[in-house]
């Protein structure tokens, strides 16, 4: 999809559509609509909005044809719901709406009239472009009557401002939604079409197009590194592991810090000997979605170019019940010593970030980041809206929460008391892999939390947020690249 920005006078913009967007300032169940752009042209619609045609549902539309006073041949409204909750996350799914009613109607190309936001131009516009790009990737990878109802063109416009600004917004704000469509991309893709063999190549292609250093290592190395527990999951698959390392070393950045960002990369997940319930295992192939999420990362950040080291880990693998595959009581020495007693073999991505979290302290990393479709109990908790996170150090947490206002993701902080690793405590082991029915996202975080020891960390559990369960106004059915956006704006947060 082409994107271009495009300044001047909104009557005179030649375009399919021309879309606009609306709040609703009434109190309770009272409409008062009010566009949120001055233009006078604009305004002449002002009229249609007292009418009962514009509810104040969000993200609701209303399409005028051949609009009065416009060259554009449509006017597209969107409403974007309450006028005191319209910030720039509904902003962004608002503009996902406006593409994803343009698409089945075969329309090709629209402009969007930048709002007039409390947050200024250039942040509407990022939060604009991210909207349409997510609303542009739909699923259906393998239907052979697929139709392409993809949008071609859309233009950003402004009435006036720092168009440079506003172009450098543009240009960002595409790297890092094209980014994350990457992700999504990849975790789309069903097991049999995204081995750890195939995501290592992926990411190999990957690195040689936006100019990363790529290293990737096969089972011989992960035995030889002692990569206990990453090896405990992948030795009952056919497949053959990988150990994806990715590296971003700028010139000119400074010696430290150095970002580490650890994904769990399980490219199909039966849950080994301990095996998953058939119904909804198909969804497993998104197992892989903490890993993507790094790749997708490191490619925005190679391309945004911020000055700071970041390494890139994702250990690939299937975790597959078989003749090889470890068992329940088994017991595992993972690469920094510590002895781990196999409680359930369906708790295995915390087993391979063991092992990436040490290997990244041994590369050098001053700061953590994992993402990982960790644990159902953290879906249980939080359920489908915010993605769970974990931070052993408050300086660290605090610059991602920074983050996460500038990537508009939503995540909701949950506890590391040190109580909770009486759950995980083993009689035979050092811990367990699981530490029973309370707590347990909780609980998967404190197994993680003993492999970082005193490295700044944060935990991302994305495993209730990680695939949309139904197709909304904004975005489809389906992976929905969550982190990425969040792991480039902390990232970039070091960049001085």
């Amino acid at each position: 999809m082409d994107t271009r920005l495009i300044v001047g006078n909104y009557a005179e913009i030649e375009t399919e559509c021309l879309v606009i967007f609306a709040v609703d300032e009434g109190e309770k169940q009272k409409n008062e609509p009010r566009l949120l752009n001055r233009d006078a042209a604009l305004q002449k619609v002002a009229a249609l909005l007292s009418t009962a045609e514009i509810a104040g549902r969000p993200f609701e539309t209303t399409m005028i044809h051949r609009p009065e006073g416009l060259k554009a041949g449509r006017l597209l409204i969107v409403n974007g719901g309450k006028a005191k909750g319209f910030k720039l996350h509904e902003l962004r799914k608002a503009a996902g709406a406006a593409l994803r009613f343009l698409k089945p109607k075969m329309i090709k190309s629209c402009v969007l009239a930048v709002p007039e936001v409390e947050a200024g131009m250039e942040e509407a516009i990022r939060s604009m472009v991210e909207g349409v790009f997510v609303a542009d990737f739909d699923p259906d990878t393998y239907r052979t009557d697929r139709k392409d109802l993809r949008m071609k063109d859309v233009g950003i416009a402004i009435s006036g401002g720092d168009k440079a600004a506003a172009q450098r917004a543009l240009d960002q704000a595409r790297i890092v939604v094209e980014s994350q469509n990457f992700t999504r991309e990849l975790v789309n893709e069903p097991g049999n079409r995204m081995t750890p063999t195939i995501l290592a190549e992926r990411a190999r292609s990957m690195c040689k197009e936006v100019g990363l250093q790529c290293e990737i290592m096969g089972p011989d190395k992960i035995r030889e590194m002692k990569m206990g527990a990453f090896w405990s999951v992948a030795q009952g698959s056919d497949e053959e592991p990988r150990l994806i390392v990715v590296r971003y070393e700028p010139a000119g950045a400074p010696e430290k810090p150095v970002l580490g960002l650890i994904g769990k990369g399980v490219t199909f997940d039966t849950g080994g000997i301990s095996i998953k319930p058939a119904d909804g295992m198909e969804k497993m192939k998104y197992d892989m979605a903490g890993g993507a999420a790094m790749l997708g990362a490191m490619r925005a950040i190679a391309l945004l170019k911020p000055k700071v080291k970041v390494v890139a880990i994702v250990c690939a693998t299937e975790n597959m019940p078989s003749g090889k595959a470890q068992k329940p009581g088994d017991i595992q020495i993972a690469m920094s010593g510590k002895a781990i007693e196999i409680i359930n073999t369906d708790a295995e991505g915390r087993l391979v970030l063991a092992d990436g979290l040490h290997y990244a302290r041994t590369l050098g990393c001053t700061h953590l980041l994992d993402a990982a479709t960790l644990t159902g109990a953290c879906v249980v908790a939080l359920g489908m809206f915010n993605a769970g996170v974990f931070a052993n150090n408050e300086e660290i947490y605090d610059r991602f929460n920074k983050a996460l206002q500038r990537s508009g993701e939503k995540f909701w902080r949950l506890p590391l008391d040190q109580e909770y690793f009486d759950q995980i405590r083993s009689g035979i082991a050092d811990i367990m892999n699981t530490g029973g029915r309370w707590g347990g996202a909780i609980n998967a975080a404190m197994f993680l939390k003993e492999f970082v020891e005193e490295t700044p960390w944060v935990h991302m559990d994305i495993a209730g947020v990680a695939w949309m369960e139904e197709t909304k106004s904004w975005i489809a059915k389906g992976p929905s690249g969550i982190a990425v956006r969040s792991l480039v704006e902390f990232v970039r947060s070091y960049d001085s």
